[in-house]
């Protein structure tokens, strides 16, 4: 997977994603849903296409200077594969468990036994628990970010079992369209930028600067249902761009 398509594929759920949870704050405010809604979604449409277009023009012209236009469409190849479907479908889980699960389950053995073993494992689940509780938040947000960390974590586990075979179609892709990026630079980028996100997100280091008024907003949605995933994903992106980078045995 390339970067142009990575980012495109993020930028998609992230759109998607904070405008889901944008008409469900304009719903539940007992605003007029005909007076919110169509700039909210009109809004939301316009941001998903700049970005998509940004995107697209950077990994035509990287990618495959002196093709056609109708070669160049061609060559942005979006089609799902078996690790987008998972993921596509725990964000959905992770959006419906954030509106309408978690804020129904604030307290219980099970729920309080369950966001302790989290944050056992995940050390920015504690830092989120400081901020919020410095805040004097929660609403089922600990809850929420809990189960997001649990798929994060099982999407991994399992995409990790057939690494080999994606690392194989990145080869394949790489021989029949050659990318801006080699393969041991791209691996690098990848790398990088996952090493970042882990010292942000799984260590929690971005928790420290965030005032309390992002927990409230979109912004906090996303954050806690969303960028577990994201780091699942570009994880994935890293190590399968790594093994493609050596030579198949």
């Amino acid at each position: 997977m390339g970067v142009a398509r990575l980012l495109a594929k993020a930028w998609v759920i992230v759109c998607l994603f904070a405008g889901a949870h944008g008409v469900n704050l304009a719903l539940i405010s007992g605003a007029d849903p005909f007076d919110r809604l169509p700039p909210l979604i009109a809004c939301d449409v316009l941001f998903l296409a700049m970005g998509l277009l940004f995107i697209a023009g950077y990994g035509t012209s990287a990618n495959q200077i002196g093709a056609t236009l109708v070669e160049r469409f061609r060559s942005l190849d979006f089609v799902p594969g078996f690790n987008d479907i998972v993921i596509a479908v725990f964000v959905c889980l992770s959006f419906v468990n954030q509106i309408a699960v978690a804020p129904a389950n604030l307290s219980g053995k099970v729920v309080e036994g369950f966001e302790v073993a989290v944050q056992f494992a995940v050390p920015g689940q504690r830092a989120l628990l400081d901020s919020l509780g410095s805040c004097g938040l929660d609403g089922g947000r600990i809850f929420a970010s809990s189960i997001t960390w649990l798929l994060a974590i099982v999407f991994l586990g399992s995409a990790l079992s057939h690494l080999k075979r994606e690392a194989h179609i990145l080869r394949l892709e790489r021989t029949l369209r050659p990318r801006a990026l080699g393969p041991a630079a791209l691996a690098v980028v990848f790398g990088v930028a996952a090493i970042v996100a882990l010292q942000l997100l799984f260590v929690g280091s971005v928790f420290a600067f965030l005032p309390c008024s992002v927990f409230v907003d979109v912004a906090g949605a996303l954050l806690i249902g969303l960028a577990p995933l994201l780091l699942a994903y570009l994880i994935l992106a890293a190590l399968t761009a790594l093994l493609a980078s050596s030579r198949e045995k």
